[in-house]
């Protein structure tokens, strides 16, 4: 069993798992997105919080649920939970109004898991998750953010390129129609985009080869859990995750997670954990090339989280570890507890 997973299970780090945890969740209604695609990816938010208050309640936990609304701020004054899972992934359909709920809660004093109001606020912004990474070491493709359809296209970027919303995770439009061989089908691309989500896209050069996603998962020290996606498209040109991949009906057929280990990577992350300001858990998604280089082509803070049922890409990796799910919450937990007991989050390392 994995060190750090055992003393958390033991409770040996002099913490106690809290009597009651409030889940906050978002608050989805379809007016609130622009599109079909988006709302999916939200859809089943108040499930997937009743889910991990399964986990928790067999853990003795007290568990009280909460919707990311206008009535939050009253409702926790009252109810007054040890710890809040924080599980909002947008406000009124806005995932960058997603850092109002760290906001409120550090008003109340109440500690919380995943990142703080920076965190949350980069992770949001991609084009600035890029210049974070690029700064700091971490390799990434190039790549260029585009406000309009009619901004200069860099001459140095090379085709293929892939365009993505920079302003919302979950794979949305990240569909077979999101790599540009040519000028004229970026342009028609970023017209849709700009014009259908009102916000800038990020362009950057698509890297053929291999996928790995990296699960950082805080605990007395940061662990690393990395797991190659095997996909089944062996006749697809462009070989990635697509938004159909994950949200649509029959997508576990699309690929598998197989351990994958390399301690230099392992370092690349935990470095880009701290340079986006991730607290607790994190996911990177990377590209390897035929040359072997990495490229770091996403980041999320607050990743999809809950058991394996759920589909949670940190449950599904952290399993090939031996790590069960009941195992990932008390180590989160106790984490939490441990930071709010210190009364501040320690920055992280310059």
């Amino acid at each position: 069993m994995d060190s750090d997973n055992q003393t958390a299970t033991n409770g040996k780090n002099g913490y106690d798992l809290p009597r009651s945890v409030g889940i906050i969740y978002s608050e989805v209604k379809r007016e609130y997105f622009p599109t079909e695609a988006q709302y999916i990816t939200e859809k089943d938010a108040e499930n997937d919080a009743k889910l991990v208050s399964k986990y928790l309640e067999l853990l003795g936990i007290k568990v009280l649920l909460y919707r990311g609304d206008n009535d939050l701020p009253e409702i926790l004054r009252k109810d007054k939970p040890e710890l809040v899972i924080n599980l909002v992934d947008s406000v009124k359909g806005v995932e960058s109004l997603s850092s109002s709920i760290p906001g409120v809660l550090e008003l109340l004093d109440v500690p919380y898991t995943g990142a703080d109001i920076l965190g949350l606020s980069l992770g949001y912004n991609k084009f600035l998750v890029k210049k974070l990474l690029q700064q700091n070491g971490i390799p990434i493709p190039n790549y260029q953010l585009f406000n309009t359809p009619s901004d200069f296209i860099d001459s140095t970027l090379r085709y293929p390129l892939i365009s993505k919303l920079n302003e919302i995770h979950g794979a949305v439009e990240i569909t077979k129609d999101a790599v540009s061989e040519t000028e004229k089908h970026l342009i028609e691309r970023l017209k849709f985009l700009i014009g259908t989500y009102k916000q800038p896209v990020l362009v950057e050069e698509f890297i053929v080869g291999r996928e790995i996603t990296a699960i950082l998962l805080e605990g007395l020290n940061k662990k690393v859990y990395l797991a190659e996606k095997i996909f089944n498209k062996p006749d697809e040109k462009y070989i990635f995750a697509t938004f159909e991949d994950q949200w649509v009906e029959g997508h576990e057929d699309a690929y598998a997670y197989a351990r994958y280990e390399d301690p230099i990577l392992k370092e690349y992350v935990k470095k880009a954990f701290d340079f986006t300001k991730m607290y607790d858990y994190g996911k990177f998604d990377v590209r390897l090339d035929q040359s072997g280089r990495y490229f770091f082509i996403d980041a999320n803070c607050n990743p999809s989280f809950g058991p394996k049922e759920a589909d949670a890409a940190i449950s599904t990796i952290l399993d090939l570890y031996g790590i069960s799910f009941p195992e990932i919450l008390k180590r989160l937990l106790l984490n939490t507890m441990r930071d709010s007991q210190g009364k501040e989050r320690l920055p992280a390392p310059s």
